[in-house]
């Protein structure tokens, strides 16, 4: 089976509050995120609620990373969802989990968009190469 894409359901727990209540730090952090993992960043919205927790997004040409935190928790729930095989979700999870301070986390991985067909002989998508991603 050939998959389109993978997609990382994250969970950090023991996370400092204060990081996960700082809309401005956990913006830095999942665009920071993204970068390490050579991701192209199309755009960014992220949102403080009140009295308490952040939620975000940043999209990225290869598909994007979404967070919500509970400070009061030390909690995130992080999304890290990448097309292809030139970008690797697992990156972006292990600078994540150290900017965030978390001190125990849950990973799921799942494959999406799943094909029965010989491997490489997926759509455009699946077959780019960084250097098609950098032109």
């Amino acid at each position: 089976m050939e998959a389109l894409g993978r997609q990382l359901i994250l969970e950090y727990y023991g996370c400092p509050a204060e990081r996960l209540n700082d809309a401005s730090f956990v913006e830095e952090v999942m665009v920071a995120a993204a970068e390490s993992m050579g991701a192209h960043i199309v755009c960014v919205n992220f949102h403080q609620f009140n009295p308490h927790g952040v939620s975000g997004a940043v999209v990225i040409s290869e598909s994007h990373l979404t967070i919500h935190t509970w400070p009061e928790y030390g909690y995130a729930a992080v999304d890290v969802f990448t097309c292809g095989t030139v970008i690797d979700p697992w990156e972006a999870h292990a600078f994540l989990k150290e900017r965030f301070g978390a001190t125990r986390e849950s990973t799921v991985e799942f494959r999406r968009g799943c094909f029965d067909v010989a491997p490489g002989t997926l759509p455009s998508a699946y077959g780019v190469t960084r250097e098609d991603l950098d032109k």
